[in-house]
């Protein structure tokens, strides 16, 4: 159900084709997150001139924001290779080994969800990120024998979307620690303008305002809301996105004017009707909605809540006025004490 979504922040492999034409190579074409920006490009000027390789950096923040891109960039800048690889792939000691020992000096390990990295994994990582040097098993049996393999510099780029999950010892361990941000409307349309650009769309300054004012903070969002809109444009248009033809293909995507979906109207409007608009349950609403808890935590909690219209509390979520008044239901009878003046 959540991959089908147009509003999805987690990439699937539509996106990862997409982004390959799209993803900035250097750190002036990337647009948005300007302080984040402004930070890694003087730690990464200062390592160049001590030809030393960048501290271990943790980026960090919702799906969809550009931590990825980002990490390309600095191999990039630095002029070094980058070897990708995500948590939940590394399951072996000798998997992690094998990469780590082949990285070249001031190479860059990019880790995906380093979050869902094992405990095994994790712990034989900080001798490698502190001292550069890891434990090998040579033998087997009784016969066995540990042997300490020194590793070239390299810099460990780390990206997470729930910091909660990361131990104290991992964390500490990175020297440069970066949140990623959501992006504003005005942000979001000059990437449209880009992605335009590069895709030969053309797509005028309200269209793209159109389109970035429903992309949820999102960098995929607007990428891929942009994609489908060139569909409707060229079949249902004269190909030119307007903000008349926007809309129409926003409406015709069932995304409304706040970027919600009909998957997130409906988790708002069965917490109204079957539950008086909350406190109610996270499990609850996703068995309610057909949906995995965790999934309602990761990709469809953060934004409701960011825009005003879910709040947690300890006894659960609770639907907003703002919602009520959003999804044309009259405002309850009786308002929560979470509203009262």
């Amino acid at each position: 159900m959540t991959e089908d979504r147009v509003v999805n922040p987690i990439p699937s492999e539509e996106d990862s084709l997409l982004d390959a034409n799209l993803r900035p190579r250097r750190l002036d074409e990337y647009l948005g997150q300007s302080k984040v920006k402004e930070k890694i490009g003087i730690f990464m000027e200062a390592a160049k001139k001590r030809s030393e390789a960048l501290d271990h950096v943790l980026l960090y923040g919702p799906p969809g924001l550009g931590k990825t891109t980002l990490s390309h960039i600095v191999a990039n800048e630095l002029e070094v290779k980058i070897h990708a690889t995500s948590g939940p792939i590394l399951e072996r000691v000798a998997d992690l080994a094998s990469i780590l020992t082949h990285l070249d000096e001031r190479d860059v390990l990019f880790i995906d969800e380093i979050h869902r990295l094992n405990r095994t994994m994790e712990e034989y990582l900080y001798s490698a990120m502190e001292e550069y040097k890891i434990d090998i098993m040579i033998g087997e049996g009784p016969t066995a024998r540990s042997m300490k393999v020194k590793l070239n510099r390299f810099t460990l780029i780390g990206a997470t979307t729930r910091t909660g999950l990361l131990t104290s010892p991992l964390r500490s361990r990175f020297g440069v620690d970066l949140r990623l941000d959501y992006y504003s409307p005005d942000e979001l349309k000059a990437i449209i303008l880009r992605s335009a650009g590069i895709l030969g769309i053309e797509v005028t300054d309200d269209g793209a305002v159109a389109l970035a004012r429903c992309s949820r903070g999102t960098a995929r969002v607007a990428n891929r809301l942009l994609k489908r809109t060139r569909d409707y444009a060229e079949v249902k248009a004269d190909g030119v996105i307007s903000t008349e033809v926007a809309n129409d293909a926003l409406e015709l995507l069932e995304v409304d004017a706040s970027g919600l979906d009909n998957l997130d109207r409906a988790i708002l409007a069965n917490i109204i009707e079957k539950y008086n608009g909350g406190p109610v349950g996270i499990e609850t609403i996703a068995a309610t909605v057909s949906e995995e808890k965790d999934t309602i935590e990761d990709v469809y909690e953060p934004f409701l809540i960011r825009e005003g219209f879910l709040i947690k509390t300890p006894r659960g979520r609770t639907v907003t006025p703002l919602a009520y008044s959003h999804l044309g239901y009259p405002p309850p009878i009786r308002q929560p004490e979470l509203f009262k003046e």
